[in-house]
């Protein structure tokens, strides 16, 4: 390993990661072998997710543009990838830990449904404090640090049922929120970088999204009849943290009190084939490369054709990893829901 890709490496593991479906952290070097024969400057990680594949990319010298339709993980790519200098002092830590009197929202709607008493009467103070930062970038690490937080205090790291039913006793469930928390807070500041770039983070719905990109990777949510790809419905109580629930209604029928999905066109079988061709056609002048799965639709010769259209040379490269599409506790271990994950490079 060279000095350059030591430093490399060495930033990199400062990358605060978490379990988040569909995350390519462990194949991120396979993706790379591949990704390093393309030559490109810019890239636009049009559906951010976890932001490994930005940070990653971030971290290789490249300017790096994300987005993603989920408030949280806009956040997160705002806090690591577009912000460059901005930490978490002391004195801001001490002013997002302060007592405070708050409106009890969380307390109030979240009772006895994911957290103890002690855990989500922080999360209200923290929240109302953080709102009262003044810089944007100070705002998003506090934010994407009190995610982190949530998810690592979470069996699974998922908020579609109630309770600890999936406790293992594994040492992130014995620490409060407020531990994680301040734990995350070291993390994310040892994550901020300046690669030399302008890099940029988007909260938008990527049909919607007008950048350009010398490359563009399209890691959109899997459509299979198997699995749902919904990840409103896993996230929805940190989607609601970080907005506050600001324009969200929450619907109090429900025993995780989620609120209606965002719709995607990447969701449902008739409409996720024209969303595909929409992307290409839209992105036909940047070098387009996909992750998707082996048991997903479109399947591998309807995306390879539908890709050709637009490119005239397209690899379809199979990475040497298999990993559960879904996490019900009925899929988990099941060998007919084992699926390849495919790297389509259309130039």
């Amino acid at each position: 390993m060279s000095k350059e890709e030591g430093a490399i490496h060495k930033q990199f593991h400062y990358f605060p990661g978490t379990r988040f479906m569909g995350s390519k952290s462990k194949i991120i070097d396979q993706i790379w072998k591949r990704l390093n024969k393309v030559e490109f400057n810019t890239v636009l990680d049009a559906f951010g997710g976890s932001n490994v594949i930005g940070y990653f990319l971030k971290c290789h010298g490249k300017k790096v543009i994300t987005n993603d339709f989920l408030t949280f993980s806009y956040i997160t790519s705002k806090a690591i990838i577009e912000n460059s200098f901005e930490n978490i002092t002391e004195k801001d830590l001490s002013v997002i830990l302060k007592s405070n009197s708050n409106n009890g929202f969380i307390e109030n709607t979240f009772k006895d449904i994911f957290y103890s008493l002690e855990d989500i009467q922080f999360l209200d103070t923290a929240r109302q404090n953080i709102s009262e930062l003044n810089n944007e970038y100070k705002k998003a690490i506090a934010l994407a640090a009190l995610v982190r937080a949530c998810v690592k205090k979470r069996s699974r790291g998922i908020f579609t049922f109630s309770g600890e039913r999936y406790n293992d006793g594994r040492i992130d469930m014995q620490k409060t929120i407020k531990e994680h928390f301040k734990e995350s807070i070291k993390l994310f500041n040892k994550a901020v970088f300046d690669n030399g770039k302008k890099n940029k983070s988007y909260n938008k719905r990527t049909e919607l999204l007008k950048v350009k990109a010398d490359l563009v990777y399209l890691d959109p949510p899997y459509f299979t009849p198997n699995s749902d790809n919904d990840y409103t419905r896993r996230y929805h109580f940190i989607e609601g943290l970080v907005k506050n629930w600001e324009g969200l209604i929450i619907q109090e029928h429900t025993a995780v009190k989620k609120f209606e999905s965002y719709k995607s066109p990447f969701s449902k079988k008739d409409t996720v084939y024209s969303a595909f061709d929409q992307l290409f056609e839209k992105y036909r002048n940047s070098i387009i490369t996909i992750s998707y799965s082996s048991n997903s639709l479109p399947s591998k010769g309807e995306l390879k054709e539908m890709l050709g259209k637009y490119k005239s040379k397209v690899t379809v490269h199979e990475i040497d990893h298999s990993y559960s599409f879904g996490n019900q506790n009925h899929k988990i271990g099941n060998p007919n829901n084992r699926v390849k994950e495919y790297l389509f490079i259309g130039r």
